[in-house]
């Protein structure tokens, strides 16, 4: 069993933080949305030796920032830029994240209430 997000009513479309998307990406749009994609390519990560956890939209972004780190080792302030870029990219993720979960529960809350009046 999945951790559970803080969402209202989460708990009653048996919506968890883990699970995927269920139902289209273009339900509920008029324009056309475009599917997220990776920059950055696996074999790149696991030889930058990036953890799994940080293998996310971002990750292009945090290997531009290790290796501004490399090159600068001891004067890493030279690197704030990346960093800066990197952890601006992870917020804009956690809110892209946050609205997708969002929308999931309330398609499901609509689903449910539309089966129930069928």
């Amino acid at each position: 069993m999945g951790q559970i997000m803080g969402s209202y009513k989460a708990r009653d479309v048996d919506l968890y933080m883990g699970d995927n998307p269920t139902f289209n990406h273009q339900a509920g749009f008029n324009i056309e949305r475009q599917q997220r994609e990776m920059k950055s390519s696996e074999v790149d990560l696991v030889s930058a030796k990036i953890p799994p956890q940080h293998r996310d939209y971002c990750a292009h972004h945090l290997l531009e920032y290790q290796v501004c780190r490399y090159k600068n080792m001891p004067l890493l302030y030279k690197c704030a830029h990346e960093k800066h870029d990197y952890l601006n990219c992870e917020h804009q993720d956690y809110v892209v994240r946050m609205k997708e979960f969002e929308r999931e529960r309330r398609l499901r809350i609509r689903e449910n209430r539309l089966v129930g009046v069928a």
